[in-house]
C-alpha cells in the first residue's frame, strides 16, 4: 500500500488494526472465537460499533487466516475501513473484494439480524455465503443465502431462518421482492425481514445506477382484457416513417405526426383521438407504435414456443418470468401474432433507489465508480474512495482502432485473435450484445479456432467458463457483463505470453463498463493488455452521434481504406457519444427518483397504516373513526351526486334494511346519526356471530387489510398509467412532474375514500360460515 507523509483517517485506522493483529494471533482458537461474545457484551453496555472496529477487524482477519487460509492485505483492510464510513470503495478488478467484505459484515453482524451483502447474481450470493459462511459460523455468527440454489424453487426458501440470520448474502431483486411480499402479509408472523440496518453492495455501480430505472413490480390481479391490441397493431404496421410517425435520433422514442393521428382517426372512424373519450384507444396505438418501431426481435426479446421472452441486452440472458408492464408486453404479443396473455395489475412496486435509501447505513464496492461519484453522493449520500492496488498495475491499455464499417472492424479484430491463438495466448473477446457474440463465434468457427461462447447461460456456467479464460490457448467470446464477479486465473504459460488479451469489439454505453472490461486483464499486478476495435456503424455511434457521422459512414462504407487515423476528425466521436448517453441516463435516473419519491410517500403511508392494523390488539377505536368518516364522506358527496340514501345503505351497510321513513327528507345532521346507527347495528350483528375476542379482532383485521390491499392495488396500477400519461404532457409545454404530483395526490385522496367504503362493506356485509372442523370461512362481498 502506498503510504503518504500525512496519513488520512482511514489509513491510521488500518495501522491500528495491524498493531492489534499480533494480540489476536497469540490467542487460542477458543479464545479467539469467544471474542464475538465479548464484542456483543460491549455493544449491550452501550459502546459504539465504530469504536470497536479496529479490534473486530483484527479478530476477523486472524480468523480468516485460520479458517480460510487467507490473510487480508493492507489495501483490503483499507477498503474494509472505507466502506464502514458511508463510502463506495473503488477497488480494481481482482483486488479481493470478497475477502474485504468479511470485515464490515462481521462488525455489523455483531448487532444481530438486518445486515446484507448484496451480490451481482444468485450464483455469487450462494457461492460466497457458503465460502465465507464457514468463517462467520466459526466466529459464532449466523449466515444464510437469501436466494435459492440453481434448480430450486424460490418459494421453498425458509424465509424465517434467512432473515433471522445475522448476515444474509442475497441479490437486490430477491431482497426487494421479499420486502414487497412482506407488506402483502396478513399477519406479523408472515413478515420475515427483521430490519434494514446495513447493506454492503458489491458491484455498486451496476446495482445503484444501471438498474436504478427498473422497478420491482409484484403482479397478480388480472385486469379486464382490452380488444384494442390487435386492431391497433394492424393499422400501425401500415404507417410510413417521417410521414405518419417519427423516431428520435437514438431510435428509442417514437411518436405520431399530425398526419399519423388523422390516419388513426380515419381507420377507427372516430373524431378527436386525443380527447379524453378515446384516451384508452390512443394509449393502445402508442403501445403498438413502440412495439413495432422501437423494440427489436432477437435484441430486446425472442419468441420462444409461442411466448415473448425478454432479453437482458447487456449479457444476452433470457429474463424468464419477466414481462413488460402497462400493456407493452401484450403489444409485443400482438406484433408477433402469438396468444395475447392477460394483463396483470401491479399489486406492489419499489425502485432500487428507494429500497436502498431505506437502510440506516449503506456502503458499496466496485471496480468503477469515480466517473459517477457526483451522482452517488447526491442520490445515496455515498462518497467514492479510490483504494490503491496491492501490486502496481502492469496492464497495457492500447488506443482504440476506429474503422468506418462494422465489417472492416470485425475482420481486423479477427486477425488479432488469430495471431494470439497461433502462439497460445489467452484472448477474451468482449461483445456488446447477444447477436454480436453469435456472429463473432461464427467468424471464429470459419477460421477453425476453437472457443467458448458465454451468453444466455446460467450464472454458474458463466463463472466456470470465465474462470478458464486465462488458460493457454483459450479463446472466449463473452457479452459485456457476463461472468462479472468471477476471477480469471491466468496460466503460467499465459503469463509468459503477456497475460490475458481483452479485445473489445465495440465500446459500451458508458465508460464504467469499458473500464470493467479492461479490468479483466492484468489483475493483481499480472501482465495483460486491452484494446477496443470500433466503427462508425457501432450502436453507440448510430444512436448518439451527429447525423453527419452516419452520413459519412454510409458514403464511405466501401472505401478501400477503412481504418481512420487516431487524429482524424472522428477520433473523439465515441467519447462524445458516451457523454451524451451518460447525461441522458443521469437525467432519466433523476426523473425515476422524482417519480419514485411521490410513490414512496404514498407507499410508506399505506404500509405504516397496514402494519399498525396488523400489530394492534384492539381495533374498536379504528372502527369508530371509520364509521364517522364514512358518514361524513357520504354526506359531503350527497348534494353533488344526488345519490340515493337507501341504495347506499343496501350496498355498503345492510342489504336487508327495512325503510320506515323518508331518509331524503332528513337534515344532514339527522341523516348522519341514522347512518351511524345502522352501521353500528350491522357491525354488532357480525360481532354476535364471532363472540370470541380473538376471532373478532382477527375478523376486523382481515376486513381492514383486504380493503387496504384492494384499494392500493388500484392505486399502484393508476400511478403506473398516470406516469405514462403525464410524461406525454410535456409535448403541450406542461411540466410532467408537476402534473404527476398533482394527479397522484388527487388519486391518493380518492383511494382513501374508496378504502373506507371497502372496509365498512367488509365489516358489515361479509358472510361468515363455521366449518365442521371448527374453522371459520369468511366470504367477503
Amino acid at each position: 500500500m502506498k503510504l503518504f507523509h500525512r496519513k488520512n483517517k482511514y489509513e491510521r485506522i488500518v495501522d491500528r488494526i495491524k498493531e492489534l493483529i499480533p494480540t489476536y494471533d497469540a490467542m487460542t482458537d477458543e479464545t479467539l472465537q469467544n471474542q464475538t461474545d465479548v464484542f456483543r457484551e460491549r455493544l449491550q453496555q452501550g459502546e459504539k460499533l465504530r469504536h470497536m472496529l479496529p479490534e473486530a477487524y483484527a479478530a476477523i482477519c486472524v480468523a480468516a487466516d485460520r479458517v480460510l487460509g487467507m490473510r487480508p492485505f493492507d489495501v483490503q483492510m483499507l477498503g474494509a475501513v472505507v466502506v464502514e464510513y458511508n463510502n463506495i470503495a473503488e477497488m480494481k478488478t481482482g483486488e479481493g473484494k470478497t475477502l474485504t467484505s468479511v470485515m464490515p459484515m462481521y462488525l455489523h453482524g455483531l448487532t444481530g439480524p438486518g445486515n446484507y451483502l448484496i451480490t451481482a447474481n444468485e450464483y455469487l450470493a450462494n457461492r460466497d455465503a457458503k465460502k465465507m459462511g464457514k468463517l462467520y459460523r466459526w466466529m459464532g455468527l449466523t449466515v444464510r443465502s437469501g436466494v435459492a440454489e440453481e434448480g430450486e424453487d424460490p418459494h421453498d426458501r425458509d424465509l424465517e431462518r434467512i432473515y433471522q440470520s445475522d448476515i444474509v448474502y442475497t441479490t437486490n431483486s430477491a431482497l426487494g421482492f421479499d420486502y414487497l411480499f412482506d407488506n402483502l402479509a396478513t399477519t406479523p408472523a408472515k413478515q420475515y425481514i427483521q430490519a434494514f440496518n446495513f447493506a454492503l453492495i458489491d458491484e455498486a455501480d451496476a446495482v445503484l445506477l444501471d438498474t436504478a430505472q427498473t422497478p420491482l413490480i409484484v403482479s397478480g390481479v388480472p385486469r379486464v382484457q382490452s380488444n384494442y391490441f390487435e386492431s391497433a397493431d394492424n393499422i400501425v404496421k401500415t404507417l410510413v416513417e417521417d410521414e405518419d410517425y417519427e423516431r428520435s435520433d437514438d431510435l428509442k422514442k417514437v411518436w405520431f405526426t399530425p398526419r399519423g393521428i388523422v390516419k388513426m382517426e380515419q381507420f377507427f372512424d372516430i373524431d378527436n383521438l386525443l380527447s379524453a373519450e378515446w384516451a384508452d384507444l390512443y394509449r393502445h396505438t402508442l403501445l403498438a407504435l413502440h412495439a413495432n418501431y422501437v423494440d427489436k426481435r432477437d435484441r430486446d426479446y425472442v419468441v420462444d414456443d409461442g411466448e415473448i421472452v425478454l432479453i437482458d441486452e447487456e449479457n444476452g440472458r433470457e429474463l424468464e418470468g419477466m414481462k413488460k408492464q402497462a400493456g407493452m408486453h401484450q403489444a409485443l404479443e400482438a406484433k408477433e401474432h402469438v396468444e395475447i396473455t392477460e394483463q396483470q395489475r401491479s399489486m406492489a412496486s419499489i425502485t432500487y433507489q428507494n429500497l436502498f435509501r431505506m437502510f440506516k447505513q449503506l456502503a458499496g464496492m466496485t471496480g468503477t465508480a469515480s466517473t459517477d461519484s457526483a451522482e452517488f453522493l447526491e442520490v445515496y449520500n455515498l462518497a467514492v474512495y479510490k483504494v490503491p492496488t496491492n501490486h502496481p498495475n502492469q496492464r497495457i491499455d492500447h488506443p482504440d482502432h476506429l474503422f468506418i464499417s462494422n465489417e472492416a472492424k470485425l475482420m481486423a479484430s479477427l486477425d488479432v485473435v488469430k495471431d494470439a491463438y497461433a502462439v497460445g495466448r489467452p484472448v477474451l473477446v468482449e461483445t456488446g450484445s447477444l447477436s454480436l457474440s453469435n456472429l463473432y463465434s461464427r467468424l471464429l468457427l470459419r477460421e477453425g479456432i476453437p472457443h467458448s461462447v458465454l451468453n444466455a447461460r446460467s450464472s454458474a456456467k458463466e463463472a466456470e467458463i470465465i474462470s478458464q479464460a486465462g488458460q493457454f490457448g483459450a479463446v472466449t467470446v463473452a457479452t459485456s457483463m457476463a461472468g462479472r464477479g468471477t476471477d480469471i486465473n491466468i496460466s503460467p504459460e499465459g503469463l509468459e505470453l503477456g497475460g490475458l488479451l481483452v479485445l473489445g469489439t465495440e465500446r459500451m454505453v458508458n465508460q464504467r463498463v469499458d473500464n470493467q472490461l479492461r479490468g479483466r486483464a492484468g489483475r493483481q499486478g499480472n501482465p495483460g493488455e486491452s484494446v477496443f476495435y470500433d466503427s462508425l456503424e457501432d450502436k453507440i455511434v448510430v444512436e448518439n452521434a451527429p447525423k453527419r457521422v452516419l452520413k459519412y459512414a454510409q458514403k464511405h462504407a466501401d472505401a478501400p481504406k477503412q481504418e481512420l487515423g487516431r487524429h482524424s476528425r472522428f477520433s473523439h466521436v465515441i467519447d462524445t457519444a458516451q457523454k451524451v448517453v451518460a447525461n441522458r441516463d443521469r437525467s432519466a435516473r433523476f426523473e425515476t427518483l422524482q417519480y419514485g419519491e411521490v410513490f414512496r410517500l404514498q407507499r410508506d403511508s399505506i404500509y405504516n397504516y397496514r402494519n399498525g392494523i396488523m400489530h394492534s390488539q384492539n381495533l374498536d377505536d379504528l372502527v369508530d373513526r371509520l364509521v364517522k368518516r364514512v358518514a361524513d364522506q357520504y354526506l359531503d358527496q350527497r348534494d353533488a351526486k344526488e345519490a340515493d340514501v337507501v341504495d347506499f345503505i343496501y350496498r355498503y351497510i345492510d342489504s336487508k334494511y327495512v325503510v320506515t321513513k323518508d331518509l331524503n327528507a332528513l337534515s344532514n345532521a339527522e341523516l348522519k346519526q341514522v347512518l351511524i346507527d345502522i352501521m353500528y347495528q350491522s357491525i354488532d350483528l357480525k360481532h354476535e356471530e364471532l363472540p370470541h375476542a380473538a376471532q373478532w379482532i382477527y375478523y376486523q383485521r382481515l376486513c381492514f387489510l383486504k380493503a387496504i390491499d384492494g384499494a392500493w392495488v388500484e392505486q399502484v396500477d393508476n400511478l403506473e398509467v398516470l406516469k405514462t400519461l403525464t410524461k406525454s404532457r410535456s409535448v403541450a409545454q406542461r411540466n410532467p412532474m408537476f402534473e404527476y404530483q398533482k394527479e397522484a395526490r388527487k388519486a391518493y385522496a380518492k383511494m382513501r375514500l374508496n378504502m373506507n367504503l371497502l372496509a365498512l362493506q367488509n365489516l358489515t356485509s361479509s358472510e361468515i360460515n363455521y366449518q365442521k372442523d371448527g374453522t371459520i370461512d369468511v366470504k367477503f362481498p
